[in-house]
């Protein structure tokens, strides 16, 4: 049996209906549980729902053979796995935003910087030589600027709407966000047939949706 960590969230549904297009399908039953770890119809494959910051680690450390997560998660993770594919779904950016998009330019001393993704900020702003405090938030990022906490902030953008309620203006786009098949070491090896088969699978269900 090959397990499979899905991101709980935003990008599950668009995960579930990839993997059923590839072959890989929860019954109407699993679908409406409320169960974390479910089989698929065929009995080969179990998935296993978590947070998002938490499948690179379960794949990581070998719980999960594979699983799908945002490019984000894994650039914040550094987790040592492999990364196959890129599955296109759940597209969204990295950016920097702020009230006033001058504010990177012209600041004296250090910038306060509001993110949940402390080392993603802290790499963008130290390759540009740009000394910042990094102040780490779990919610409400945008918020920050708006109340004097910081002079702006770094976050995962898809339409841009809660920006503009609060604000914000995209300074900079750091980098494109997508949903990634990600794979473990080991697995890879051990079960090279079936990663093969599932990866085979995904691949061309990627590419159709692709040529469309």
């Amino acid at each position: 049996m090959i397990t499979i960590a899905i991101s709980k969230g935003r990008m599950q549904d668009d995960a579930i209906a990839l993997l059923a297009e590839a072959g890989v399908r929860l019954s109407a039953a699993a679908l409406a549980s409320r169960k974390l770890a479910l089989e698929d119809e065929s009995g080969n494959y179990r998935f296993i729902f978590v947070k998002p910051a938490d499948v690179p680690v379960y794949v990581e450390h070998g719980i999960a053979d594979c699983g799908i997560v945002g490019r984000d998660v894994l650039l914040e993770s550094e987790a040592d796995v492999l990364l196959p594919l890129d599955l296109g779904i759940a597209r969204c950016s990295m950016v920097v935003a702020a009230i006033d998009p001058k504010v990177i330019t012209r600041a004296f001393g250090m910038l306060r910087i509001a993110t949940k993704y402390s080392r993603i900020a802290g790499s963008h702003f130290g390759t540009r030589g740009i000394p910042v405090e990094i102040i780490s938030l779990s919610g409400s990022v945008e918020l920050a600027p708006a109340l004097g906490l910081a002079d702006a902030i770094v976050d995962l953008v898809e339409t841009g709407r809660t920006l503009q309620e609060n604000g914000l203006k995209v300074v900079e786009i750091i980098t494109e966000s997508t949903g990634r098949l990600v794979v473990n070491r080991a697995s890879y090896q051990l079960k090279a047939g079936e990663i093969g088969r599932l990866t085979d699978a995904i691949e061309q269900v990627v590419q159709g949706a692709s040529a469309k």
